[in-house]
């Protein structure tokens, strides 16, 4: 099946988007938002934990 394929890398791709922009927030000092346990949390820059690649340049 083609487009499993084809799923399996755009799902792939968007995860390490989310995720280096989640690092550039936590390397810029830049809250972020998320949903843990049915609510919106700010997370502070201290409190995102790091990548473990976090060497990547943006």
């Amino acid at each position: 099946m083609p487009n499993t394929r084809y799923s399996h890398c755009i799902d792939a791709g968007v995860k390490a988007a989310i995720a280096q922009a989640i690092e550039k927030h936590r390397r810029l000092g830049q809250s972020i938002r998320i949903w843990r346990d049915g609510k919106i949390v700010t997370l502070t820059a201290a409190e995102i934990p790091p990548r473990a690649d976090s060497d990547t340049a943006f």
